[in-house]
């Protein structure tokens, strides 16, 4: 979205300016003395323009982040902040509540169109998503983020996501480093490893499966179930004619379904992407769904970090909303 020029509210008093901008730096020495700027676990962190593309950006392209926009003086903001504070701290990291002072981040404000506040927003896969204005009781606010967690599931952002968005050492880069040598694998992912590696699918989907039953989040099974599902697929496929049906019936999403999944299972990474994400763009209804689907469980093959997957993503997110 592009900055605009406007007024918030009129001319924005002198006094709220310079309170917001003590506030600010007060944050700032905070987090410089060993502090923090976020609170109730990480689930509630304060953003400034600074800061914006990486705490809500990119982080949205993980989890889902609720934008809650309010000012000091605001009265109606005092009452809706800790409703979104508590559910906030209930989410256990499946979405995150980034607080934007607007007194603070008058650029900030402008180019998010605020002209009303509290005003609240999601941002998921760097899109934005519709929100409310206003005070909204607490039962309303919950309904708009059942839909907000709808959306993000739409484009392969798992709910559970307090185990994606940790620190160091969590899931999400021990996913990203993948397996490794086997030997230094835990048992039960050596298992599954080895049963990989000597073509027993079966015996390796089961124990992903297995893994999973016990820790549902656990990003290294996730992506080694959907690699073993891959593997499956594609030896099934009559590969030279997949190819054959894509190219001569661009309208056959199955086909191009197919060909997406071999590529990937060549390594061809984005091409397997950009097929999927051509098919989505040019398509309604049934079709689409099924082509959006397909790419989300491609999503899972890869670390969810992976930098191909958040641009897909990303991707998928600007074309579906």
């Amino acid at each position: 979205m592009q900055p605009r020029d406007f007024s918030l509210y009129g001319a924005v008093d002198l006094g709220a300016r310079q309170a917001a901008a003590q506030r600010r730096q007060q944050a700032a020495q905070s987090a410089q003395s060993g502090g923090s700027a976020a609170s109730n676990g990480g689930a509630v962190i304060e953003v400034a323009e600074e800061t914006f593309n990486a705490d809500v950006v990119e982080r949205s392209r993980t989890v889902p982040v609720i934008l809650d926009l309010w000012a000091d003086w605001c009265g109606p903001c005092k009452q809706l902040s800790p409703v979104l504070e508590k559910l906030a701290a209930e989410a256990a990291g499946s979405w995150i509540l980034a607080k934007v002072d607007v007194d603070a981040n008058p650029q900030l404000a402008a180019a998010l169109q605020v002209q009303s506040i509290p005003m609240v927003v999601a941002v998921i896969g760097g899109q934005l998503v519709d929100g409310f204005l206003g005070a909204l009781p607490e039962a309303q606010v919950r309904q708009w983020l059942d839909q907000v967690l709808a959306v993000a599931e739409k484009i392969g952002l798992a709910p559970a996501g307090a185990g994606d968005e940790g620190g160091e050492g969590d899931g999400a880069d021990e996913d990203a480093r993948g397996y490794g040598d086997a030997g230094q694998l835990p048992p039960a992912y050596a298992e599954a490893r080895a049963a990989m590696e000597r073509g027993d699918m079966d015996a390796a989907a089961r124990a992903f499966e297995d893994l999973l039953e016990a820790s549902p989040a656990d990003p290294m099974a996730k992506a080694g179930l959907a690699q073993v599902n891959l593997i499956r697929r594609v030896s099934s496929y009559d590969q030279a004619r997949a190819r054959k049906d894509a190219a001569e019936h661009p309208g056959d999403v199955a086909a191009q379904v197919q060909v997406a999944d071999i590529d990937l299972a060549s390594g061809r990474v984005e091409d397997a992407f950009d097929r999927l994400l051509g098919v989505i763009r040019r398509t309604s209804g049934e079709d689409r769904e099924q082509a959006r689907a397909h790419l989300v469980v491609l999503f899972d093959v890869l670390p969810p970090r992976d930098p191909r997957v958040t641009k897909a993503r990303s991707t998928l997110s600007a074309l579906l909303f």
